[in-house]
């Protein structure tokens, strides 16, 4: 799969083969969903919490006598069935987290990248290298029609572009080892540099 280069100016820079194994799949819905699920529930936080009846503040005498009111028999206050009382079966602090093998997290990488390039929004640039002049790079940016895009460079991120780019709106940058299948799928544009393409065919092998 053959793919032209450019440069962040919009001049041409040649062209580059892509892996039909990381970019030529045929997207599946399936796959994709179990690992933005996988990702989403890692990422919740988990500290929702209620107090329970043993943890509500109340006396715990008797309220009335057992017999004899003609009512229901109650021991305390924070019972359930009561305003203030704790809450039964409530939310606690737990993980949300659960586990997906590794091979499956490449394999939705794979499709998520294929995702990207079968509908057209794949594109690969020379290199992300900046004088760290965000108007600069928000003027190159929208000459290239990028409203939400999302940048992989290689191993490490040039720390010039990265400052540039901290405050133009939409624009997201990452290292290779930090590209993840939601990032991808959530932005219109996924551009590439040619050291990260290098790193994800490293990385996804």
């Amino acid at each position: 799969m053959k793919l032209d280069v450019i440069k962040l100016d919009g001049g041409k820079a040649g062209s580059v083969d892509l892996d039909e194994a990381l970019f030529g799949l045929e997207p599946r819905a399936d796959i994709l969903h179990r690992v933005v699920r996988w990702q989403r529930n890692n990422a919740q936080a988990g500290t929702h919490k209620v107090k329970t009846r043993s943890e509500v503040s109340y006396s715990t005498k008797k309220i009335y006598r057992q017999k004899g009111t003609g009512g229901a028999r109650h021991g305390a206050r924070s019972a359930p069935i009561f305003r203030g009382g704790g809450v039964y079966k409530g939310p606690v602090v737990r993980s949300h987290g659960h586990e997906l093998t590794k091979k499956f997290r490449k394999l939705g990488l794979r499709h998520a990248l294929s995702a990207k390039a079968k509908a057209g929004e794949l594109v690969i640039i020379e290199d992300a290298n900046s004088e760290g002049k965000t108007a600069a790079l928000a003027k190159q940016v929208s000459n290239l029609g990028w409203k939400r895009a999302l940048i992989i460079d290689g191993a490490t991120v040039n720390e010039n572009f990265l400052q540039a780019a901290r405050n133009i709106e939409g624009l997201d940058i990452l290292p290779t080892m930090g590209a993840n299948v939601y990032d991808i799928l959530k932005r219109d544009t996924l551009v590439i540099t040619k050291a990260g393409i290098e790193a994800l065919e490293a990385r996804l092998k």
